[in-house]
C-alpha cells in the first residue's frame, strides 16, 4: 500500500489530508463520470444527446470540487467550479420546467 502511495504522492499526507485529496478525487471522478454517462447515451440512441444524467452529475462534482477547491484555498478553481454550478443548476431548471 505504501508503494502505490509512495507512486501516486500521497505518502507523507497526515489522515486528514487523506481524506481531503480522496474528497477531491471522489469530486473529480464523479464530475468525469459524466462524460461517460454523455458517450453511453449517445451510442445507445445513435445520436448525440446530453441526458438528464449528465448535468446531475455535473452539479455534484461541481460542489463537491468547489469545496475542496476551497479548502486547498484556490481562487481560479472556486471561480471556475462557481460559474460552471451556475450553469448546472439552470439546465437543471429549464429541463425540470418542461
Amino acid at each position: 500500500m505504501n508503494y502505490v502511495l509512495d507512486l501516486l504522492g500521497l505518502n507523507n499526507l497526515n489522515f486528514n489530508e487523506f481524506l481531503w485529496v480522496s474528497f477531491g478525487t471522489i469530486g473529480q471522478l464523479v464530475f468525469f463520470s459524466r462524460w461517460i454517462i454523455q458517450w453511453f447515451s449517445s451510442e445507445r440512441s445513435k445520436s448525440s444527446i446530453i441526458p438528464v444524467a449528465f448535468w446531475w452529475c455535473s452539479l455534484i462534482g461541481g460542489i463537491i470540487t468547489l469545496v475542496y477547491a476551497n479548502h486547498i484555498g484556490s481562487f481560479p478553481f472556486m471561480l471556475a467550479q462557481a460559474i460552471g454550478i451556475i450553469v448546472y443548476t439552470r439546465n437543471l431548471i429549464l429541463i425540470y420546467r418542461r
